[in-house]
């Protein structure tokens, strides 16, 4: 129905429910929203120059894997989604890491037994193939308008100079996060009198300047073999608990183009990237809320926050259940969000009392409970062309700082530690999300665009979080689409993250009343602890952008 877009069973938009924000003229840039002003600065010069979205995202990504390192870099991995305004075709593009062919079931056990998790993160098994750079030069190869060499000036001046350390940065750096006491984090992050850097400090890192002009000389080749393979390998392989990741991996390391999955939303169409990316079931709790009244009664209503909290009960319990790269494990999506199906789940909603059971969809294979923790680390960004082709791109190395160890001025991902710690169940079921020589792990990013019923672009979206991005994107899609709030409006909201038993939230953001509301109807809330949210993006508003950058953050977006 959309070229390049698997719009799901039942899901052909109808009109009604919404104030319509796409407009007759279309949606053209530029506009960048990410999470530091160096990040977009450098994307607005290449859009500037004549450069694609897909060009900026090369240089934002860049620029990001050096002034915001706890968040993501060149040695992490991403989803691209990429909108093609001349042909209206959406592709996914999969830079989600792999598995080293090393790795078995038991990849985080010890003595027979999971390792603490912390250890886990630290320890060299963490590190999958980095998938970020091989992503973006296909991405750029089949969409870029300039010279792939000419996107990393920023960067290396960057780095080169020096970039003044951020509040939050800052923040990270003097944390008693482990991964920012490495040998490694230690040596970057340490001045020459022995303090640490603070807020203000101009910090330098000739490393990554190297590591960029060589990424400029050589592309993603330049990454995947050589010194930069070599580095990777042997920061792996050093101890405590050395990995198994080689330079063979890391040269076998291939993105996946793959095709978006959509559904409606009002009278829009929402679409994310299939699995091993969980956004399908973003799209499974718009659905269930197109099922419940209360959803719809808005920002005031202590009705419609409870009914948020119970439909993200029921969706995550699918999503831990049966998410997991495809190329090892049958994904029920078409099932998931069968019109039958969700109909029967949103229905339970109104009872839910604790944790809600997970369901059984349409074509769901027999698969274990899963083990999987998903911490803090990860970026998103948007980026719009003068032509109006659009990318929404969520990148990690997935906790604070990755594993902690570094290669080439940036540091390494422990994308491993998104796999199920524990490979079966009590019953001896396999997890979905198991670890598996060559796999990818499942995963919460969950990059939006947003479409009008005729395939042309209305916006895009996007935020990191862990698990609690589903939380934080469905949040932003309901307060703007079905709400009809300003982009800013929207993401600065209080924050509600249903899973499992709890409701965590930014309690201090809801009034007492409010409260007093969602306890009465079983929300009761305590403080979120997962990774808060970090939204940026952007909808095409009466010939206009109605753009956002998350408050929580220090991002900005910008037209001009």
């Amino acid at each position: 129905m959309l070229a390049g877009c698997a719009l799901t069973q039942g899901a052909e938009a109808t009109a009604g429910g919404s104030t319509s924000v796409a407009a007759e003229a279309p949606a053209r840039g530029p506009l960048v929203s990410a999470a530091n002003p160096l990040a977009v600065e450098a994307g607005m010069k290449v859009l500037a120059r004549g450069g694609s979205a897909v060009d900026a995202a090369v240089a934002i990504q860049a620029v990001l894997g050096l002034v915001e390192p706890q968040s993501s870099g060149l040695g992490g991995g991403a989803f691209m989604m990429v909108y093609d305004a001349n042909t209206a075709a959406l592709a996914v593009y999969d830079g989600r890491e792999t598995a080293p062919a090393s790795a078995t079931p038991e990849l985080f056990y010890e003595n027979g037994r999971p390792l603490p998790f912390v250890d886990a993160v630290l320890s060299g098994h963490s590190t999958g193939a980095p998938g970020a750079v091989p992503m973006l030069a296909l991405a750029q190869k089949q969409h870029g308008a300039l010279p792939w060499s000419e996107l990393f000036g920023d960067a290396e001046r960057l780095a080169e100079d020096g970039f003044v350390v951020s509040p939050r940065l800052a923040g990270m750096i003097n944390s008693a996060a482990p991964q920012a006491r490495t040998r490694w984090a230690t040596e970057y992050f340490t001045k020459s009198d022995g303090t640490r850097y603070v807020a203000g400090d101009v910090l330098k890192n000739p490393a990554y300047a190297e590591t960029v002009r060589r990424l400029a000389r050589e592309g993603a080749a330049g990454l995947q073999t050589g010194p930069l393979a070599e580095a990777i390998a042997a920061a792996v392989a050093e101890g405590p608990r050395p990995g198994g990741l080689t330079t063979s991996d890391i040269a076998a390391y291939k993105p996946v183009v793959r095709e978006a999955v959509c559904g409606p939303y009002k009278i829009y169409v929402v679409c994310v990237p299939p699995p091993p990316s969980s956004g399908a079931s973003i799209l499974q709790l718009l659905a269930m809320g197109e099922r419940t009244p209360d959803l719809d009664k808005g920002a005031q209503s202590p009705e419609a926050w409870a009914a948020f909290g119970q439909l993200q009960r029921l969706m995550y319990a699918d999503r831990d259940r049966y998410f997991g790269d495809p190329a090892f494990v049958s994904v029920p999506v078409a099932g998931l969000l069968d019109p039958t199906y969700v109909a029967g789940r949103a229905a339970l909603a109104p009872a839910l009392r604790g944790a809600a059971p997970f369901g059984t969809p349409p074509g769901a294979p027999q698969v274990g409970g899963d083990a999987t923790r998903e911490p803090a680390g990860t970026s998103h960004f948007v980026v719009v062309d003068a032509k109006g082709n659009a990318v929404s791109m969520t990148t990690t190395v997935e906790s604070l700082f990755g594993s902690g160890r570094m290669a080439g001025g940036f540091f390494l991902n422990n994308q491993m530690t998104d796999f199920s710690m524990t490979p079966t169940a009590s019953d001896g079921a396999p997890a979905a999300n198991a670890v598996a020589a060559g796999k990818r792990p499942r995963s919460s990013m969950s990059p939006v665009i947003v479409l009008d019923r005729e395939g042309r672009l209305v916006g895009a979206m996007g935020s990191p979080g862990g698990s609690s991005i589903l939380a934080y994107n469905a949040k932003a899609l309901i307060a703007t689409l079905g709400w009809g709030l300003p982009v800013q409006e929207a993401f600065d909201l209080p924050n509600l993250v249903a899973k499992g038993e709890g409701f965590g939230a930014d309690t201090e953001g809801f009034s007492q009343e409010m409260r007093a509301g969602m306890a009465a109807r079983g929300v009761v809330l305590r403080s979120n602890t997962s990774e808060n949210s970090g939204l940026h993006g952007a909808l095409w508003r009466n010939g206009r952008w109605d753009g956002g950058a998350d408050s929580r953050r220090e991002g900005v977006a910008r037209t001009r």
